[in-house]
């Protein structure tokens, strides 16, 4: 029977080298209706059962392929590490910055299991009509402290709202836990509200972090399809997802304490605040605005590393 089995998935057949696990794009209805033609009576889950024996398994999509990768993507991995080593060394803030997933505030289905005696009562369908707004977290995570700051906007994620949280966290921690710093390195993606790319972005933080605090603010980029090495991805964001997988955020109250109680084991704490400041979008820069700002462009990659002075 599994040699008939084999000879019909022979043209359809994929498989593994190094793991022996093959896979086919027939059913076991399909295959069933085949046998049968062929003689051989087998309903669907003798199929799935003599697929097992074959080594065959339902399996679904692994994201594996990472795609078209910039060349020069090992280097900035390697000048991103010696300059955060070099700041750490020398006492100044390291900060990784991130916006996390926009979220519905109300009765909406969070992904995730809760432990509770019932499911809560969550709305069918996901239509932003019936949220009280929408909720979007924007994480700064210290390197060298292992504490977090997460400040949620509920307008839009701008570059001007990247750069207000950032000086909410300067103002509100970052002074107190770094009295002595001068320099403020900024570790973030490629894209997004502080995408390398984006002429506001670099504006904002001349305008209201170099100039305004006087300190000097390094930004290194991680280069595109690497935000997964980015530490508030992994080090802040996955653990807040964690503390309120499956529970509902039916409130900005909710939201706050939800993101204020996570902590893990070895050591990180997260504080939170909520920005009610309307930050519209399609905003543009002059380039007379642009000569304003005093920025130096490192000779290693400059499009992902530079400095902007007070």
């Amino acid at each position: 029977m599994l040699t008939q089995l084999e000879a019909l998935l022979a043209p359809e057949t994929a498989g593994d080298p190094l793991t022996g696990l093959k896979g086919c794009r027939r059913s076991t209805r399909k295959l069933s209706a085949q046998l049968g033609t062929a003689g051989v009576a087998a309903c669907p889950t003798t199929v799935a059962t003599w697929l097992h024996e074959l080594h065959y398994a339902l399996r679904v999509n692994r994201k594996s392929i990472a795609g078209t990768q910039h060349p020069a993507r090992d280097q900035q991995f390697h000048y991103l590490r010696a300059v955060k080593d070099d700041f750490l060394q020398r006492g100044q803030a390291v900060i990784s910055v991130d916006s996390k997933k926009r979220e519905l505030v109300g009765r909406f289905r969070n992904p995730g299991r809760a432990w509770r005696r019932q499911p809560a009562e969550v709305y069918m369908h996901d239509f932003p009509s019936d949220a009280q707004g929408v909720a979007l977290p924007y994480g700064i995570y210290d390197v060298g402290r292992n504490q977090g700051t997460v400040v949620v906007g509920t307008s839009h994620d701008t570059a001007a709202f990247a750069v207000d949280a950032i000086a909410i966290w300067l103002t509100s921690y970052g002074w107190w836990d770094h009295p002595d710093m001068s320099e403020l390195l900024i570790l973030c993606d490629s894209g997004g509200s502080n995408g390398c790319r984006t002429r506001l972005w670099k504006y904002a933080l001349s305008e209201c972090l170099a100039r305004e605090h006087g300190v000097s603010v390094t930004v290194c980029h991680y280069p595109s399809g690497a935000s997964k090495w980015n530490p508030a991805e992994h080090r802040l964001f996955s653990f807040i997802s964690l503390n309120w997988a499956g529970v509902p955020l039916v409130d900005y109250d909710t939201v706050l304490n939800y993101l204020r109680t996570t902590h893990t084991s070895t050591g990180l704490t997260v504080d939170a605040t909520l920005d009610t400041t309307d930050y519209p979008t399609g905003l543009r820069l002059s380039r007379t605005q642009m000569k304003e700002i005093t920025v130096r462009y490192h000779d290693t990659l400059p499009q992902w590393n530079y400095t902007i002075g007070p």
